[in-house]
């Protein structure tokens, strides 16, 4: 490295794995002795850990990178994460960019910073065996540990496991040694992330109703998340575990993708409507007052009209708080982007919108349900006398305070819902 003094600066773009592991890159530079500064500033060396869940994702990140040389023609830019997997050549003709780095060598950048050779051949998926555990503690009462990463499922519309690789994670005990790290470090709440959560541990001979049982004893743990997992991954033990435990948070996201059994089959997904229509059902029973987000697309290749009524109907009748919406977009090196049968940018933009609409009535009526209830509330922000956190159940609240309750665990009666829920102290 040609300079201890190096400043760098990195942005990500992604889900909240993509966020962990910038993170963790981040920690590693600063070890070595490079200054972090904002991207906003200027420095020698701008990381971008990219996304490709969409071309949307795709083009957000070649814009960044474009105005990142604009701005700063003499700085290394380092390109890494899914789009720099899946795409490293087309990337690296993108002027100003420096270095491509693949999944298996993200973590290693600093070898790379002085590196004016890229070498495509880094970036066979096929050669990515190790788990690396990756953390946020940037926001100080709550952190993201990445858990699990990669994906064995073959989902005809999906990319990742051609950008992440298969399915691995880390022992227990070394994830359980990592946990207390982050909670030493003053962190009130964790959030379980990974690719795949459920498959935690099936290189291992683990799985996750085991971890959350250990994490479970760590009496410094206040609180924790898991933050998306598969429906057919999500069994009865995990349900029970969650509504008894006093630290698992009721709070789960579980993607549906469709309500039509049709197009579910063609994006072989592995459940039925009927199916998850149960397992939601089955939820609230245990937990009762859970906020349940879903995502859903809209726009697959063969869904007709009939079938996205079928899928709106269901989630209308179905008990949810609210919809993380996405149009199809056909990715290259999947399944669906073979098939004959598109539908129109218009389709996909009012089907979302229909969508859209729905989830804001669902969340409103969720809100409206927890009015006048007291919920725990960890405080994150302060600005100008206003406090704001996050319930238990996910529900966003202000309240009258200061600096002093930020990372701090306080009941709060949840009063009137207007554009934002407005909370009362009681303790």
């Amino acid at each position: 490295m040609s300079s201890p003094y190096q400043k760098f600066a990195y942005h990500t773009f992604g889900c909240k794995v993509n966020f962990a592991d910038s993170c963790m890159i981040a920690r590693e530079l600063v070890n070595k002795g490079l200054t972090e500064v904002s991207i906003n500033q200027n420095a020698e060396i701008y990381i971008i850990n990219t996304c490709s869940v969409t071309n949307k994702a795709d083009k957000k990140a070649e814009r960044f990178i474009r105005k990142i040389y604009k701005r700063s023609p003499k700085s290394k830019i380092i390109v890494t994460g899914c789009y720099a997997q899946l795409n490293p050549n087309k990337i690296s003709e993108i002027p100003g960019v420096f270095q491509v780095i693949s999944a298996k060598n993200k973590f290693n950048i600093n070898n790379y910073i002085d590196d004016e050779n890229i070498d495509m051949s880094k970036h066979d998926i096929n050669n990515v065996n190790d788990f690396n555990i990756s953390y946020s503690v940037n926001e100080r009462t709550r952190a993201f540990i990445k858990i699990q990463d990669g994906c064995d499922y073959i989902c005809s519309y999906c990319t990742i496991p051609k950008a992440r690789g298969k399915s691995r994670s880390s022992s227990i005990p070394s994830t359980i040694y990592n946990i207390n790290k982050i909670i030493d470090s003053g962190v009130k709440e964790i959030i379980l992330s990974g690719i795949n959560v459920g498959d935690f541990g099936k290189d291992n001979n683990e799985n996750l109703l085991q971890l959350l049982s250990e994490i479970e004893k760590i009496d410094k743990l206040k609180r924790y998340r898991i933050s998306s997992i598969e429906p057919n991954l999500l069994n009865e033990q995990i349900i029970q575990l969650i509504a008894k435990s006093n630290k698992a948070l009721p709070h789960l996201h579980i993607p549906l993708q469709s309500g039509s059994d049709k197009v579910l089959k063609s994006m072989k997904r592995r459940y039925t409507a009927k199916d998850y229509w149960k397992l939601i059902n089955r939820i609230h029973r245990d937990i009762p007052g859970i906020c349940i987000g879903v995502d859903v697309i809209v726009g697959y290749p063969n869904e007709t009209d009939k079938d996205f009524i079928e899928t709106y109907n269901f989630l209308d009748q179905l008990n949810i708080s609210y919809l993380h919406v996405f149009s199809y977009s056909e990715r290259k090196y999947t399944k669906s982007s073979l098939m004959k049968s598109q539908v129109t940018m218009e389709q996909k933009l009012y089907r979302r919108t229909l969508l859209k609409q729905l989830s804001d009535k669902k969340y409103k009526i969720y809100i409206n349900n927890n009015l006048n209830q007291v919920r725990e509330v960890l405080f994150e922000n302060y600005n100008k006398g206003i406090v704001d956190g996050l319930t238990e159940n996910y529900i966003r609240v202000y309240a009258n305070g200061n600096n002093n309750l930020l990372n701090q665990v306080k009941k709060v009666k949840l009063l009137r819902n207007n554009l934002d829920v407005i909370g009362e102290l009681i303790d």
